[in-house]
């Protein structure tokens, strides 16, 4: 009967260490409505609606607010990934506004290329993964021609586990490497 009790007072002193150095818990921050953050500053491409408002800057260190993100092909790499569940080829909602740029700046630039590269974390059989990175990549492609992309502009290549984006045998890796890039003409030798 012994056990139990120690068991409890080790879980029990274990939680109190877990919260005791939580810095969230020690500070509160009030705020009226809702949180806004600038999509900016999260890395992926700004709507055309949110172009003209600044974003909320919070450290010294960031960019200025009036500067955003880029819609040219070069600011259009910074968010360029687009990231999939297990066994999954669905796009989430949370990549139109990201697809819908890439196409725009398709749509306006009729000579660009792009190449779509479909990828999937190392768990399953070459073939499985190499028609899993395919279906990605084609997800990918079929979202940028439905938003105004030509279709001569994009090209879709699989490369199933074979390039790992993140090396590792966890979630953290796995979840990295379920994906599919657009690659802009000039990538292709970098």
């Amino acid at each position: 009967m012994r056990p139990i009790p120690l068991i409890l007072l080790l879980a029990s002193l274990l939680s109190a260490c877990a919260t005791g150095n939580d810095p969230s818990r020690s500070r509160q921050v009030a705020q009226s409505g809702a949180l806004k953050v600038h999509p900016g500053l999260l890395g992926q491409a700004v709507p055309t609606e949110l172009q003209g408002t600044s974003p909320v800057v919070t450290t010294a260190a960031a960019e200025p607010a009036e500067t955003p993100m880029r819609m040219d092909e070069e600011g259009l790499r910074t968010q360029r990934s687009v990231y999939f569940d297990l066994d999954q080829a669905a796009i989430k909602a949370d990549y139109d506004p990201i697809l819908q740029a890439h196409a725009r700046y398709l749509a306006r630039n009729p000579q660009t290329r792009v190449r779509i590269e479909g990828h999937a974390d190392e768990r399953g059989s070459g073939g499985y993964n190499d028609r899993l990175g395919l279906k990605r990549a084609q997800s990918v492609r079929a979202t940028l021609l439905g938003h105004g992309a030509g279709s001569t502009q994009v090209t879709v290549k699989t490369w199933g586990k074979r390039k790992p984006k993140l090396l590792g045998r966890n979630e953290e890796a796995w979840a990295e490497n379920r994906r599919a890039d657009v690659i802009y003409e000039q990538d292709a030798g970098k």
